[in-house]
């Protein structure tokens, strides 16, 4: 869902002057046209002001709720609103994932072992209604994003799995009204805010980069409802929300950018068209009319094949790693994939090359055989599952010798995929069509991305009930590291009744004590060496077939000034500070 570079070697680049925070001045890619230029720089740099600047997507995210969202795309939007304790400076590649103080003074001060962290809060912030920010709307923030998870569903549960709760007792600020809430969580004065941890988290400075730290009054949320009236802490407000329809922000009269060292608030107001057709994006993005493709995903497979075979269009695109993953998650709790060897044969089973072809060939993504992406710290390159060719088909032997062994025969199932992905659609063709070849007969289902995991396949009981065997998944990193990657799909203790993304519902004692004994040490290579631990664990238990370590080609408008594709938002260009030429 979510989005890398060792620590030590952030600071070097830091100290080297090579990172590009803000927009402003002149970089290597800045008015030129040429491929790849926003990996590389930020183009079109500019702190010119005004016009309209225009994003569409193809479906309705699930939630604008900071607190209540979970898709890359809405995380890195979301800062033009919400502003959390940390944030990811704008930076090309890995150099965007030098994290940042945002609403807070500076990183946060860890004592006890790193079981306790201090923030302090930046003077003089206001919500767009111009009362004061506290550190207590940051407090109660964390609380109904995680503490209340009947009502917030969507967005990781970090919070709530590594604070301490009240003996077990706190029920979130819905059900339980007393102004002290969850004690592991102080507020001192108005500036401070404390966090208490049931065990050391040595990443917790990443851990509240998350949206779900940026503050909520209390007098002001509507639980679920709260994304129709959301509170700007950022640069931008709501000016009018009509779902499924249309967003449109405008300035926030009360922000200052004495307050705010990162954002430029460059354009008079910013239009989000929902529910626009891939072509629709591409060819408006292309005319001119659209400036940024919301959800980041990259352009559909028509318009691909037109910018690669023009050197003209191909200079207006960014073809970008982004620390994700495209693969299919095996239901450990339909039969007969709650056998082992049943599984063992689909990881064999499943054309990887025709699954990347379906996707849009090797500029969409390297084939993968691991569960780390290739860009993430701690990623070593293994294949406990090799696939060999006899010319253009894939061996079958191994996957026919352990279905076999499984013992399940002819079986019948259904895979899930995001029905407004074609790419993702086409992919799960691929799979089906293998699967047939050894007797597991798959049958497509699709659904709308704005509640795939809400309704759908994070949804345990929902895929129990429907015999989902295979869910198609796409997933990036919550931060730039292996357990910002790897705990929200492997832990199971991040399994969900809703809104769910260890959607194999894996849950291995093995893995759970190594990625907390892995977050406890501070010690940054060690921590690197557990991650790659626990992801040759989990292919063991081949819960997941990694198909594609994926990348997007996104259409740079000219039209847009200070674009610059970053990794620690999975590639999409920083919207940040994007503005529009007049």
């Amino acid at each position: 869902m979510r989005r890398s570079v060792p620590v030590a070697a952030l600071a070097a680049l830091t100290s080297a002057g090579l990172l590009l925070s803000g927009c402003s001045g002149k970089s290597s890619g800045s008015g030129s046209a040429e491929a790849n230029a926003a990996t590389k720089g930020i183009v079109n740099a500019s702190d010119e002001k005004g016009g309209t600047l225009t994003y569409a997507n193809s479906d309705a995210p699930e939630s604008f709720d900071p607190g209540n969202t979970y898709y890359a795309y809405v995380w890195n939007f979301s800062r033009l609103y919400a502003r959390a304790l940390t944030t990811f400076k704008p930076g090309p590649g890995v150099k965007g994932n030098v994290l940042t103080p945002d609403l807070a003074e500076s990183k946060g001060k860890s004592s006890d072992g790193n079981k306790t962290w201090t923030y302090k809060i930046r003077k003089g912030l206001k919500y767009d209604d111009g009362s004061v920010i506290t550190s207590k709307d940051v407090k109660y923030a964390v609380e109904r994003s995680n503490f209340a998870r009947d009502v917030l569903s969507l967005g990781p549960n970090y919070f709530q799995t590594y604070l301490k709760d009240n003996e077990g007792g706190y029920k979130g600020p819905y059900k339980d009204k007393s102004p002290e809430g969850l004690k592991s969580i102080e507020t001192p004065d108005d500036q401070t805010i404390v966090f208490h941890l049931n065990q050391p988290f040595a990443e917790f400075d990443y851990l509240v980069s998350s949206p779900q730290t940026a503050p909520v009054p209390r007098a002001k949320d509507k639980g679920a409802d709260y994304t129709k009236n959301i509170l700007s802490s950022g640069s931008y407000k709501f000016e009018s929300y009509e779902e499924g329809k249309q967003v449109i922000l405008v300035r926030n009269p009360h922000w200052s950018a004495a307050t705010d060292p990162l954002r430029k608030q460059l354009p008079d107001k910013i239009v989000l068209k929902l529910k626009v057709a891939q072509s629709t994006i591409d060819k408006d993005l292309k005319a001119g009319n659209t400036h940024v493709d919301m959800a980041g995903r990259g352009v559909d497979a028509q318009t691909q094949a037109q910018l690669l075979t023009s050197s003209k269009e191909k200079a207006n695109t960014d073809n970008a790693l982004g620390q994700r993953l495209v693969y299919t998650a095996i239901n450990t709790k339909v039969a007969p994939f709650d056998k082992l060897e049943c599984r063992k044969a689909v990881q064999y089973a499943i054309d990887k090359k025709a699954v990347q072809t379906a996707q849009g060939g090797p500029v969409r993504g390297e084939l993968a055989s691991t569960v780390l992406p290739s860009d993430i710290p701690g990623f070593q390159k293994y294949d406990i599952y090799p696939q060999k060719y006899d010319g253009e088909n894939l061996d079958l032997t191994e996957a026919k010798k352990h279905w076999q062994a499984c013992g399940a025969g002819n079986v019948s199932t259904t895979i899930t995929a995001r029905s407004d992905r074609q790419d993702e659609v086409d992919a799960a063709t691929s799979v089906v069509n293998s699967l047939k070849k050894i007797g597991i007969n798959a049958k497509i289902q699709t659904y709308p991305s704005g509640k795939y995991f809400s309704d759908y396949a994070g949804v345990p009981e929902f895929t129990k009930r429907n015999n989902v065997g295979l869910m198609m998944m796409q997933w990036a990193a919550d931060y730039p590291s292996g357990f910002g990657y790897l705990n929200q799909i492997v832990n199971g203790k991040a399994i969900q009744k809703s809104g769910n993304s260890n959607i194999s519902e894996l849950d291995d004692p093995k893995i759970n004590a190594l990625l907390n004994e892995a977050i406890a040490t501070s010690d940054q290579a060690q921590r690197e060496k557990d991650y790659a631990q626990i992801d040759k664990l989990t292919m063991e238990q081949s819960v997941i077939v990694p198909l594609t370590y994926f990348k997007i080609l996104m259409y740079r408008s000219p039209k847009a000034t200070n674009l610059v594709s970053t990794s620690a938002y999975s590639g999409e260009y920083d919207y940040l500070n994007i503005g529009v030429k007049k």
